[in-house]
């Protein structure tokens, strides 16, 4: 799988091109440039996800974990370095599909959403960054890499929330997300070093015997990585910098909410799994309450606001906050070491509902796009009555709606069911509260 280095590559020229000729260009050959780089990313996304899933399995049944490329970056001493390179499993393949998909679907959708606009190309450049960064810290082979492509995500993000400098609150919109999740980067960076420190290597499969001899130092340093995801996927008491962000354009709204930085998040717990399930079980409870308050807090404001944008802003701290406690909810095996079927349900269920709510809060956001631009207004009192103006846009919405609500046949009713299920198994406490965000969740979309 060799080709998969192309999947980095193309956005990165992209972003070269347009960041450093960009205003030499008409906006339309910009726009070309940006969206064809992301139909080659998603059409090599797509492939690898067809070649890595019917690829002969191990003889136990599972998918390999495949690395096409890993390099030697930076040599500490003889045992600790930092390489670089491309990881290909499960998880890291789904999210290489969710990515590139939202993004070009973002990248066509700009094209109309954004003509005319100042500073045209400079936006495509952006969203180029943007979509590299996010697919990078997907693919990360250790956790130093993924650190990188993780603080080029938050600059990226700073970027594209501060589209419109001339105004005020885009400026003070993007500062604020830019010094939250770099205070929360903090935790995650100090981890880090606590991590490589006692493991002997920044690998997210270290030798077993460093960590066990390492004692209370992993579940700080787990902790500590947490506080990090936790700012990025904004949980509660760090979710201040989220609904700010709508100061950006639309469909900029649609790529850091739906498929990308938000669930940076959870994918760091995802990935850091096995080592959260074996050496700091006790310190999922902490997963969880932050993950229910939020879910509970973020719907609870969302009923009561009227700008479209921030109601779909709360509503994915919300989402996220599900994905958080469907991992925390995973207890482990009788043996300390064995993910039991409760722990794999909730670890299932959190990726499933990953995939799921990027999909629909994508087109959430992006049909709320349109009817801003058809009443020029983000407050909700302004749209009623549209559906014979727009039927497109109505009939998709409604599938959107549908959907986050919980809904059969739709997607979100089968991630949100598998969720509250290993929710109830965890904790009666804990299913019934998050029955009562799913049913609010009805009750604001």
């Amino acid at each position: 799988m060799e080709y998969t280095l192309f999947i980095l590559l193309l956005p990165f020229l992209s972003f070269l091109i347009l960041g450093l000729a960009g205003m030499r260009m008409k906006h339309q050959l910009a726009g070309a440039i940006g969206t064809a780089s992301l139909l080659g990313v998603t059409a090599l996304s797509y492939l690898t996800a067809f070649d890595y899933f019917t690829a002969e399995r191990t003889a136990e049944g599972v998918y390999p974990t495949l690395m096409p490329y890993n390099f030697e970056w930076l040599p500490f001493t003889d045992t600790l370095s930092i390489n670089m390179g491309i990881l290909l499993d499960p998880i890291s393949v789904m999210m290489l599909v969710v990515i590139s998909t939202v993004s070009l679907m973002v990248h066509i959708y700009s094209f109309g959403y954004m003509k005319g606009e100042r500073g045209f190309q400079r936006y495509y450049a952006f969203l180029s960054l943007f979509t590299m960064s996010m697919l990078g810290l997907v693919v990360a082979t250790n956790i130093f890499q993924m650190y990188v492509f993780w603080e080029l995500v938050g600059v990226s993000s700073y970027l594209l929330i501060g589209f419109y400098y001339t105004k005020k609150e885009a400026v003070a919109a993007s500062k604020k997300a830019f010094i939250v999740t770099r205070f929360a980067d903090l935790g995650f960076l100090i981890g880090i070093l606590i991590y490589g420190y006692y493991a002997g290597t920044f690998s997210f499969t270290p030798a077993i015997g460093a960590l066990a001899a390492a004692g209370a130092m992993i579940p700080l340093a787990l902790g500590l990585m947490f506080v990090g995801g936790a700012g990025k996927s904004a949980m509660f008491p760090l979710h201040i910098w989220l609904p700010d962000a709508m100061e950006g354009p639309t469909p900029v709204s649609a790529l850091i909410h739906a498929a990308t930085m938000v669930v940076a998040g959870v994918f760091q717990i995802a990935r850091l799994f096995p080592l959260w399930i074996q050496y700091a079980p006790e310190a999922m409870t902490i997963v969880v309450w932050v993950g229910v308050i939020t879910a509970f807090y973020a719907a609870a404001v969302a009923c009561v606001q009227s700008d479209i944008k921030r109601v779909l802003a709360f509503s994915t701290i919300s989402q996220i906050a599900f994905m958080m406690v469907a991992l925390g909810v995973c207890l482990p095996g009788e043996h300390g070491a064995v993910i039991d079927n409760h722990a794999s349900l909730g670890y299932m269920a959190s990726m499933f509902h990953l995939f799921t709510h990027a999909m629909f809060k994508a087109l959430l956001f992006l049909g709320a796009g349109c009817i801003i631009h058809a009443v020029h207004s983000n407050e909700m009192s302004a749209m009623g009555g549209l559906r014979k103006y727009m039927p497109i846009t109505h009939v998709t919405f409604l599938i959107a709606c549908l959907a986050i609500a919980g809904i059969p046949p739709f997607s979100g009713f089968f991630s949100k069911d598998e969720i509250l299920t290993a929710c109830m198994h965890y904790s009666p406490v804990v299913g019934w509260i998050m029955t009562g965000v799913a049913a609010m969740t009805a009750f604001y979309m």
